[in-house]
C-alpha cells in the first residue's frame, strides 16, 4: 500500500515568482535593502510560501541570481561535455550569452554582487559553494576536454585561465559604454579563441 503524500506539491509559478522578485529587488535594493517580507509582498505570496522553499534570505538571492541567470546564459550539461565538441558548445552558447550578459539588468546585478562580497560576505559564501563552484568545476572540464583535443596548450593553468575568462567578461560589462549585443558577441567570440574553446581565424 502505498502511504500518502503529505502537504501541497510546491506551485513552480509560485517559485518562479518569488525567484524573480528576490532578483529585482537584489538588483533594485542590494542585499540590505530586501527582506523576505518585501520579496513575498512582491511575488505576491504569504511569508510562510517562501521559508517553506528558503530558509534565509541569503540562500534566496543566491538561488535567484543563479536560476534565473543560468536560464538566460543556457549553460551546456556535464553529459554535453563529455560527449560534444568544446568548439561546438561554445559557439552553441555565444549568442544566449552575449544577449545575457549585454542586458542592462544583468550589468546592474553583476555590480551588485561585487558590492556585497565585502559588505555581505554571508551572501558569496552560499552563492560560491552552491552555484559557482560547480559551474568551475563544468568550466574546467571543459578545458580539460580542449586540451585534449590540441586547442588548449598542455601546460595551461586552467584555473587562472577560467579566472581570466570570467574576469574580463565582468570588467568589459562594467565599463562606462557598455557593449550592445553585437559588440558582446564578438568579445566573448575574441576571449573564447584566446583561450582556445574557439578556433583562432
Amino acid at each position: 500500500m502505498t502511504a500518502p503524500v503529505r502537504g501541497r506539491p510546491r506551485d513552480p509559478d509560485a517559485d518562479r515568482a518569488i525567484l524573480q522578485a528576490a532578483l529585482d529587488l537584489f538588483i533594485e535594493r542590494g542585499v540590505e535593502g530586501s527582506s523576505i517580507e518585501q520579496i513575498a509582498k512582491r511575488a505576491g505570496v504569504g511569508k510562510p510560501t517562501v521559508y517553506r522553499r528558503w530558509g534565509t534570505k541569503e540562500e534566496l538571492i543566491a538561488a535567484a541570481m543563479e536560476t534565473l541567470v543560468a536560464e538566460e546564459v543556457g549553460w551546456a550539461s556535464p553529459e554535453a561535455i563529455e560527449t560534444r565538441s568544446p568548439h561546438v558548445l561554445v559557439e552553441a552558447a555565444i549568442d544566449s550569452a552575449a544577449a545575457a550578459t549585454a542586458a542592462p539588468h544583468y550589468r546592474a546585478l553583476v555590480a551588485r554582487v561585487y558590492g556585497s562580497a565585502v559588505s555581505h560576505p554571508e551572501l558569496m559564501t552560499v552563492y560560491w559553494d552552491r552555484y559557482i563552484l560547480p559551474r568551475r568545476v563544468q568550466a574546467t572540464r571543459l578545458l580539460e576536454r580542449a586540451r585534449e583535443l590540441g586547442t588548449v596548450a598542455a601546460d595551461t593553468d586552467l584555473d587562472v585561465t577560467i579566472d581570466m575568462m570570467v574576469g574580463a567578461i565582468t570588467y568589459r560589462v562594467l565599463q562606462p559604454n557598455p557593449p550592445d549585443v553585437d559588440e558582446m558577441r564578438r568579445y566573448l567570440r575574441e576571449v573564447y579563441r584566446q583561450t582556445g574553446l574557439l578556433p583562432a581565424g
